[in-house]
């Protein structure tokens, strides 16, 4: 458990370190537990249960808590485009947007 902390902890300083403070990201809403996998039934127990959601960006591949939980609670599993404010490792989510899912 200590390790997935000592983890989790070094990726929201990495993203704090690389990642603008107001912007827009691409990925996934997840709950803390099962982070990085994402599977929407899974997150969404998770969450109603009580454990935090957290943005898992697709492009950098890290796992950031999301400060205010109720703008992304619908969204739990979901593939997303958010646009907040990064500051101290810690997303505040302005807006999500559903990311469509290609044709096949």
């Amino acid at each position: 458990m200590k390790k997935i902390l000592a983890v989790f902890l070094l990726l929201a300083f990495s993203v704090s370190m690389t990642m603008a403070a107001d912007g827009s990201w691409t990925g996934w809403i997840t709950d803390a537990k099962c982070a990085p996998k994402v599977k929407e039934d899974c997150a969404k127990k998770c969450a109603e249960k009580g454990e935090k959601l957290v943005f898992v960006d697709g492009d950098a591949k890290t796992i950031i808590p999301v400060a205010n939980q109720d703008a992304v609670k619908e969204h739990a599993g979901h593939h997303v485009t958010v646009k907040g404010k990064l500051e101290n490792g810690t997303l505040t989510v302005t807006s999500v947007e559903m990311v469509p899912e290609a044709t096949k």
